[in-house]
């Protein structure tokens, strides 16, 4: 099959799973840009010819401390950041039905009004779902856990103030205030100071996955897959401003690797379809309500059996169910 058949098939595939978009389709200059950068990626992985690494072993397990060692159990966390080797050369671009609905997602969040947002107000979201851990106990064997990942968390606009979260119906303020922020820890600021061109603003984060999990970092995750894990931390940890949204989503369909998942289910227990990366075993989703393109959640599903489960075990999910601009800590929109 030619390239060509192969995008139209794709094409296809994602018009049949998606309903007609309330907004303007994508204009033929962007379609274009992305055909172009298809063939380049293409013509690149053609000429580089290498062979595909061996996989390294899944990075040092992080232990949480809490009532299970109290209990005499060491508690193994699986994060939504995978940890495991960097992605081949070899890998293909993403595919063209992933691409279109990323270019659905980019349209729906331009065209969402902007909020007009001042010092001392606050940027909420709520969570549900969970995270999966893995539990050894004192007669060595291992042991699947969920975690709650229910939350509400309320982050200063310009992070001068503390944040606030709330979960099983306790407040906890932590300990530093945002500050600027961060990729890792975002603001609305700094959200808003972001590139809005798609190529600018995916530099800037592999950038900085590269000096993070680059090659000599000891980092086993790979700046490929870390920058789709932090561009989805983004996009779920809050309110994003339209325009970087929509950035966000373009950026992320010119990350090799990228595929569309149909019929999915998020934390919350709506149907939606995802865009996801597999990495080692590990398959990342980013899930989209299909009438509106609207995120909704994201989840890790294993592709392989390991020690987390079998294929096709979800081992973490949430979902976002309200998120808003509000006056004060503590309030809802």
């Amino acid at each position: 099959m030619s390239l060509e058949e192969r995008e139209r098939s794709e094409r296809e595939q994602a018009s049949r799973m998606l309903p007609p978009a309330p907004y303007p389709e994508p204009p033929a200059g962007r379609v274009a840009a992305r055909r172009e950068h298809f063939l380049t990626e293409i013509d690149r992985q053609t000429r580089s010819c290498l062979p595909r690494r061996a996989p390294r072993s899944r990075g040092r397990w992080r232990l949480a401390v809490g009532a299970a060692m109290a209990a005499g159990v060491a508690v193994v966390v699986l994060t939504l950041n995978p940890s495991s080797s960097d992605a081949p050369l070899n890998t293909p671009p993403a595919s063209a039905a992933s691409v279109e609905l990323l270019e659905r997602a980019a349209l729906a969040a331009a065209t969402t009004p902007q909020t007009k947002v001042r010092t001392g107000q606050y940027s909420y979201v709520k969570t549900v779902g969970y995270t999966s851990v893995l539990s050894e106990t004192k007669s060595g064997d291992m042991q699947l856990l969920r975690e709650d990942e229910a939350m509400e968390q309320w982050t200063s606009v310009d992070g001068s103030e503390r944040t606030l979260q709330r979960k099983d119906g306790s407040d906890s303020l932590l300990p530093e205030t945002p500050g600027r922020g961060s990729l890792n820890a975002p603001t609305y600021a700094f959200l808003a100071a972001l590139p809005t061109d798609p190529d600018a603003l995916l530099k800037q984060i592999r950038d900085d996955a590269e000096k993070n999990h680059g090659t000599g970092s000891g980092s086993t995750t790979g700046p490929d897959q870390e920058a789709f894990v932090t561009i989805g931390d983004l996009l779920r940890n809050g309110v994003t401003p339209p325009d970087t949204a929509a950035s966000l989503y373009r950026a992320a369909a010119l990350i090799p690797g990228v595929d569309l998942v149909p019929d999915v289910v998020d934390a919350a227990g709506r149907k939606g379809i995802a865009v996801a990366r597999t990495h080692e075993g590990e398959r990342t989703e980013w899930i989209f309500d299909k009438s509106t393109a609207r995120l909704l959640g994201e989840r890790t599903v294993l592709v392989e059996d390991s020690a987390w489960g079998k294929a096709g075990t979800v081992v973490t999910s949430v979902a976002v169910t309200n998120s808003g601009i509000v006056d004060e800590a503590g309030r809802v929109p």
